[in-house]
């Protein structure tokens, strides 16, 4: 990059990092990026970015140049112009490419060169000479990576994996050369038989041709399959930012005009036909149809959506026309955020990963430093140079750290890609160590628990008086109401006995109700004592249905006409259909679910048995609720907290681990660690599952890769392994650390 580049304006800059081959190569450009002034790096090797916190105003092209100069390459991400912009093809990645043309060609070479060193009736007079000209190749040209980085790690006084790999490849092709043209193995008719283990012998009878052709091709074949392993890994993102739109239908002085996404502008209102995805986030100005969301919530039923609903950007028009007025575009977007929290959940380091990163970077040094030793322990024990040579080139190919530096990034990618799918956004690594320490779920009732709004519950009439009758009358009434409580009364009513009529004469009496005239009948629906006003009082039947009611936690409303009273309509908060089954399920996870709201003990007392939650915590105030959480965290308890209004933010940042229901505000969401885009409270469930999930796969990766290393490189250095099958060994453990990451991608939702 030119010196010319754009300063940085913001605090958090990304780079894109080529060049990187293993785990000491990402930690190597961390720690020269951190010893620029007001600069804090974090490298991931899986990804291949490099996230750089900088002073307002620092100029790009100094980062650069400073990974430039460790001898990678560095380049500021172009903005997308749109959704899917970013979504590159894994099948047209160049390097890619590059290293699966090598791979073959490495291949076609080397296993030529493997059947006649391992079988002995294929030694035909000349096969050592054949065996030289197939494996050239396959070290100079094949190997050509991992000598160039080799060469720069030496330039610039370090060493990494491409360090061990070049030394152990090169050593084997000298050495062969050695005893081809100065030994005894260029003796026509030489027998070289394969054996796994070694043993004493004369060293210029002795070649490796196999062992430097043969540890080439599994490691770039090891290269190849985790490099694209990764790029698999990455697909849930990618595919997250190819869901939006690339063109919409915009009404112009009334006509629609086709433009590309980009061109989109905040108010302007945009044509949605049935079968089209909704081109940005936005609120219904006429229509009705039926939102497919799925792709993007996981909710497999469609929402059904009409004027004046809220709609999301990527989401399927499944039914009739829309007209939407654009609310949100671009970088603002629930997509763009959705995909932008994923990314900078991938692109963080778990403490984990960090003691990884720290081991692999003293890890080349101590083992080039072993194989130094071994080599001199065997000559030192009078052992033939062959052997001794052996041993120290195994010691060098066994132990490529690449394992290590992959066993966190590669479950990271995987768990939180999966996670986008399923509409749960775990916002850092650093969140999955929380979820396994969680003991208590602090549950915010409203919004959380039940749906937030008023539901017409019940209806109780005073004898002689039809039900239906009274759901129109009041309905009519509370229809014209902007009250939440009359509202949610009328909804109901319209819903049992369809359209209502339009009421004259209304009038609303400040505290108390409202009143107005229905059909000719002069109607009264509010308190109790708006009834009395007008001499209408219930009977001792009714008045009883409605004490009941109140003390459960129920909101009540009375209803007359024509001078009497005609009954009560309860209204209430309803818990959501699914809520008694996911408390149960976090019961199951270990966690003991608490209760929290500012309502009434009353209303919070019903709502806690009927989901199953025995203890409760009411009537607590907006700016109390973080003070709770601080005191069952005094008492011992690792708490998650899930919320979703404004009032929950401090309480989600307070709590070991905040979940925000994705149905609420933007600002809690902003204060939580997993963001959960459904309004199911199964989903939180769903996220404490694949959290642990993944950080028991992170767990699972560490472990073996630390054995691996811990356990072969004694094996080497006793001279029981071969140098191709370190190789191999090696290559291996990288290629099962990512399957088993790979393996999240099955992760399954309790929702059915």
């Amino acid at each position: 990059m030119s010196a010319s580049a754009p300063p940085v304006d913001g605090r958090s800059v990304e780079l894109e990092i080529g060049g990187m081959t293993c785990a000491s190569c990402a930690n190597r450009i961390e720690r020269k990026l951190n010893k620029l002034d007001g600069v804090t790096a974090t490298v991931n090797y899986a990804t291949e970015k490099a996230r750089v916190t900088v002073p307002d105003g620092y100029d790009a092209a100094l980062l650069v140049a400073e990974v430039e100069k460790t001898g990678y390459t560095a380049a500021l991400p172009a903005p997308p112009s749109d959704p899917g912009a970013g979504a590159e093809d894994p099948q047209a990645d160049p390097e890619l490419t590059a290293l699966r043309r090598r791979l073959i060609g490495a291949v076609l070479l080397t296993v030529p060169v493997i059947a006649m060193s391992m079988v002995p009736a294929l030694q035909f007079t000349y096969w050592q000479w054949a065996s030289l000209v197939l494996a050239a190749p396959v070290v100079v040209w094949a190997a050509w990576p991992f000598h160039k980085a080799a060469w720069a790690n030496l330039r610039h006084g370090t060493a990494t994996m491409d360090t061990l790999i070049s030394m152990g490849v090169g050593a084997a092709f000298l050495w062969s050369l050695y005893a081809l043209f100065l030994g005894t193995a260029g003796t026509p008719g030489m027998v070289h038989p394969f054996e796994f283990s070694l043993a004493p012998s004369d060293g210029a009878a002795n070649i490796y041709l196999e062992a430097a052709a043969g540890v080439t091709m599994f490691i770039l074949a090891g290269r190849y399959f985790e490099k694209r392993s990764k790029r698999q890994a990455g697909a849930a993102l990618r595919a997250l930012l190819e869901l939006g739109a690339r063109e919409v239908s915009v009404l112009r002085a009334g006509a629609e005009v086709k433009v590309p996404i980009d061109e989109l502008r905040v108010g302007d209102e945009f044509v949605v036909r049935p079968g089209e995805k909704i081109a940005t986030d936005g609120v219904v100005v006429s229509g009705s149809s039926a939102v497919d969301a799925s792709m993007l919530t996981g909710e497999s039923v469609p929402v059904e959506v009409g004027e004046g609903d809220a709609v999301t950007g990527a989401t399927v028009n499944a039914g009739g026309r829309l007209v939407v007025r654009a609310t949100r575009v671009g970088a603002d977007t629930q997509l763009a955020q959705m995909a932008r929290l994923v990314e900078d959940a991938q692109a963080g380091k778990a403490e984990v990963q960090r003691l990884a990163d720290r081991i692999s970077g003293v890890f080349v040094p101590v083992v080039i430093a072993i194989a130094v030793v071994v080599l001199g322990g065997w000559l030192g024990a009078g052992f033939p140079a062959s052997a001794a040579f052996t041993a120290a080139v195994a010691v060098l190919v066994i132990a490529c750290p690449c394992a290590l530096g992959l066993a966190t990034p590669t479950a990271l990618l995987v768990g939180t890609g999966r996670g986008a799918q399923m509409g749960i956004l775990i916002k850092g690594p650093e969140v999955l160590e929380s979820t396994r320490k969680v003991d208590t779920v602090v549950l915010d009732k409203t919004g959380t628990v039940t749906t937030g709004k008023m539901t017409l519950v019940d209806v109780v009439t005073e004898p002689g008086t039809d039900r239906a009758e009274l759901l129109r009358y009041a309905g009519a009434l509370e229809n014209a109401s902007e009250h939440p409580i009359g509202q949610a009364i009328a909804a109901g009513a319209a819903a049992e006995v369809g359209s209502l009529p339009t009421p004259v004469e209304f009038a609303n009496v400040e505290g108390k109700g409202v009143q107005g005239v229905v059909d000719g009948a002069a109607v009264v629906v509010g308190r109790e004592s708006l009834l009395e006003d007008w001499s209408q009082r219930l009977s001792s039947d009714v008045a009883a249905a409605k004490v009941d009611a109140e003390q459960a936690g129920k909101t009540v409303v009375v209803a007359g006409w024509d001078g009497r009273a005609r009954g009560v309509l309860v209204v209430a908060d309803t818990v959501k259909p699914t809520s008694a089954e996911a408390v149960a399920r976090l019961r199951q996870l270990g966690l003991t679910p608490v209760l929290l709201t500012g309502d009434n003990r009353a209303v919070a007392e019903r709502i806690a048995a009927e989901v199953g939650i025995d203890e409760v915590i009411a009537e607590v105030l907006p700016k109390d609720k973080v003070d709770v959480v601080a005191g069952l965290q005094k008492a011992g308890k690792t708490v998650a907290m899930v919320g979703d209004g404004v009032n929950d933010a401090p309480a989600l940042v307070q709590a070991d681990l905040g979940l925000a229901m994705g149905t609420g505000t933007d600002v809690a969401i902003e204060a939580s660690d997993i963001a959960l885009v459904r309004g199911d409270l199964r989903s939180a469930v769903d996220a404490i599952r694949l959290s642990r999930k993944t950080l028991g796969t992170i767990k699972s990766n560490l472990f073996w890769a630390f054995a691996y290393n811990v356990a072969a490189i004694p094996i080497a250095a006793l001279g029981l392994l071969n140098p191709m099958l370190a190789g191999a060994a090696m290559a291996f453990s990288s290629v099962f650390v990512v399957a088993n990451s790979l393996r999240l991608r099955r992760f399954r939702s309790v929702v059915r």
